[in-house]
């Protein structure tokens, strides 16, 4: 934090000098020295003045995010609860946090690496009781899940657009109970981000966007039922929603992820069910043909058979 308040602080000084020079460009007689020195003093201003402006909002977005304070929350952690939190979790959570997308949550993964920008540092955190789970409380656990804050306060990237933060109270809740129980298994690193400027100047271009707020108390699942009602709610858990996008169309191309992600409801609606359910066991298409390899079907391929049938009837549903 402290180094990117102090380059913003230089980024300031430089455009209060570019604005300066502008000034005395515009009070110059000589009409070669004006003019020219108005027309490259004042836009290197205004290009400075963007990037403060833009990379402010970026850091304010960060480091002073809107949210509730944590729950005082205490989590009973009944096998039931811990039952549900381990299948939720193998689903949702091992991918990023995963060794080798297996248990233990040791996290390490840093996935600023993957994006074609030199952004800082985004590590997946050690979510066994021997990493971050130790100085945090249920209520800070269950904050991070639902709001993307951090134990300090801070926006976590990933969290923040993660769809998890729609899971119910009670899921939510059975996660922190699976989380707890764990081994525990301590690593070199916790985790965590340390974006650097640009990367909050994505965050203020809104390139980097946080999730919209979760404004509502209590969130309820809908009851379990092979629908699209209910698939819409294994898409989220299961992070189908957080890549393919919140309705499940597919997201355009960016200068964050260059090749987009496809829509998967065309191609599936062609599909039967069971033939679905095979695609996400195996990875491999009805067609013969291997699914992309950045596609993490292993997430789908831990479902149970009702949930990957309620998923297929929301993804073959229209939007």
């Amino acid at each position: 934090m402290f180094v990117n308040i102090l380059i913003l602080l230089v980024l300031i000084a430089i455009t209060v000098g570019a604005g300066w020079l502008t000034f005395r460009a515009w009070k110059a007689k000589r009409w070669f020295v004006k003019w020219p020195g108005v027309i490259v003093s004042g836009l290197l201003t205004l290009v400075f003045a963007l990037v403060v402006f833009v990379s402010g909002s970026g850091l304010a977005k960060m480091y002073v995010p809107t949210s509730e304070p944590a729950p005082n929350l205490k989590v009973e952690g009944t096998p039931e609860q811990i039952a549900r939190g381990k299948y939720l979790a193998y689903i949702g959570c091992a991918g990023c946090h995963g060794t080798n997308e297996e248990f233990p949550l040791t996290g390490g993964t840093d996935f600023a690496q993957e994006i074609p920008m030199p952004i800082g540092s985004i590590v997946s955190a050690n979510l066994t009781p021997g990493g971050v789970l130790k100085d945090r409380t249920d209520g800070e656990l269950f904050r991070v899940i639902r709001h993307g804050i951090a134990k300090d306060g801070k926006l976590l990237a990933m969290m923040a657009n993660m769809p998890y933060r729609q899971l119910s109270d009670d899921d939510t809740k059975s996660l922190i109970a699976f989380l707890r129980s764990q081994p525990a298994v301590e690593t070199k690193t916790n985790g965590g981000d340390d974006l650097n400027l640009l990367g909050a100047l994505l965050f203020g271009a809104g390139m980097f966007p946080a999730g919209d707020p979760i404004t509502q108390g209590v969130i309820n699942a809908p009851a379990k039922g092979i629908n699209a009602e209910y698939g819409k709610y294994v898409a989220t858990f299961g992070e189908c929603r957080g890549c393919h996008g919140p309705n499940m169309t597919g997201t355009p191309p960016s200068d964050l992820d260059p090749k987009g992600v496809p829509n998967p409801r065309p191609i599936v609606g062609t599909w039967t069910r069971e033939q679905f359910a095979q695609t996400m066991r195996t990875g491999v298409r009805p067609s013969g043909e291997k699914l992309a390899e950045r596609m993490p079907w292993k997430n789908a391929s831990r479902m149970t058979d009702d949930d990957l049938s309620a998923l297929y009837e929301y993804i073959k549903k229209a939007p």
